[in-house]
């Protein structure tokens, strides 16, 4: 088991569902299937939570692949 990469996993994890629930503001089911308004450009807080949630989710793909070949 190469713990320091599952501690690193679950921490990115974490954070990844805290930035996530943190950009859905207003959403409700009706706007999940293609009944919510369409936005096309993000301005300020809502571009760096866009951004690090896309850095976020590179990083726990790359540290997913690592537990598989290291681990």
């Amino acid at each position: 088991m190469n713990y320091p990469i599952l501690i690193a996993q679950v921490l990115i994890s974490i954070a990844l569902t805290g930035v996530i629930l943190l950009q859905a503001k207003g959403g409700g089911l009706g706007s999940a299937f293609g009944g919510g308004s369409f936005k096309t450009s993000r301005h300020g807080f809502d571009k760096v939570l866009f951004n690090t949630t896309i850095i976020l989710a590179i990083i726990f793909v790359i540290t997913s692949v690592a537990n598989f070949i290291w681990g």
